[in-house]
């Protein structure tokens, strides 16, 4: 059966790795979503705001990552993929942050998934659009970004994953970098041809995908091979809760507002073979937190009913 995964946020702390990676297996997951994105946030960096923790050495950021690596092997946890902070360029950001993001950020996360022996790092695509002027030029961007980190994928073995994106603008949310899954299957094809290795991949986020109206199941198709990994959460079509699928409706004849069978069609469709992982950090502050075991419980029952559908035994 398919393995199911889910995001280490608010669930594995720094102080005791062990509790978190632990209450993940018992809860019925056996694969985590690192949440390297946790060490310099989205919130942080969109406010021009930094930190120094991608300041320390390599050998200092492996003794930090060393118990995490442990009690996730002691647990049977194995760190399926990784998320590295994002954006990795700030629109309108400073030169001084957009560079530390792209030669000091982005070559560490490389280095600390290498560590973790995690096959798969999901990076964001530049948001740039509006101000380049076109989704070609916001490409030209991503795509250097690209090519600096592909020859330290290649080497280490790692799947670069760009993942589909929105973005926002007059209080619409509107399609973001990667959208278009035929455009994004022939620059992968591309680019892993000029490597002659796996060094880029696709994430299919489902909650990106509700909110701006992507076909789940033709998206899903026409990526194929290449869709290497996901992110499960749901939401209600406006907002980016990252909550529990099948939670929202768009009618009182409960209708779901994220096209589950579309997704799972998608994925019998190309025979995936990948984790089903869910990134609902969210979730796990939603609700009180003597329930938190009781929630992942429930997280990993809806991914072994998702695992059965692409069985077949559903």
């Amino acid at each position: 059966m398919v393995p199911i995964g889910v995001q280490t946020k608010s669930i594995v702390f720094d102080s005791d790795p062990a509790v978190g990676f632990r209450l993940m297996k018992q809860a019925g997951f056996s694969c985590g979503d690192f949440s390297l994105n946790a060490y310099l946030t989205n919130l942080d960096l969109y406010q021009q705001k930094g930190n120094h923790f991608f300041d320390q050495s390599d050998e200092a950021l492996q003794r930090f990552f060393a118990p995490h690596k442990q009690e996730a092997q002691k647990a049977g946890i194995q760190i399926n993929q990784m998320h590295m902070p994002y954006p990795n360029y700030v629109p309108n950001g400073s030169k001084k942050l957009n560079d530390y993001l792209w030669n000091v950020v982005a070559p560490k996360s490389m280095k600390i998934c290498w560590f973790f022996h995690c096959p798969y790092i999901v990076v964001h695509g530049f948001k740039l659009a509006r101000n380049l002027g076109s989704e070609e030029a916001e490409w030209r961007q991503t795509e250097a970004f690209l090519h600096f980190l592909a020859p330290m994928a290649k080497e280490f073995g790692i799947t670069i994953c760009i993942e589909n994106i929105y973005n926002q603008w007059g209080g619409h949310i509107v399609e973001g970098p990667c959208c278009n899954a035929r455009v994004a299957a022939e620059r992968i094809d591309r680019i892993n041809s000029q490597y002659q290795a796996e060094v880029l991949g696709f994430c299919f986020d489902t909650g990106h995908g509700n909110l701006v109206g992507l076909d789940f199941e033709d998206f899903i198709t026409t990526l194929g091979h290449r869709l290497k990994v996901l992110h499960i959460h749901d939401n209600d079509g406006i907002g980016d809760l990252h909550q529990i699928p099948f939670t929202f409706t768009k009618t009182r004849e409960n209708t779901a507002s994220t096209d589950w069978e579309g997704f799972i069609r998608g994925l019998k469709r190309i025979r995936f073979e990948g984790v089903l992982s869910f990134e609902t950090a969210p979730v796990l502050t939603a609700f009180p937190e003597e329930m938190k075991e009781m929630v992942l419980t429930f997280l990993a029952g809806i991914g072994r009913h998702f695992a059965e559908k692409l069985s077949g035994t559903k």
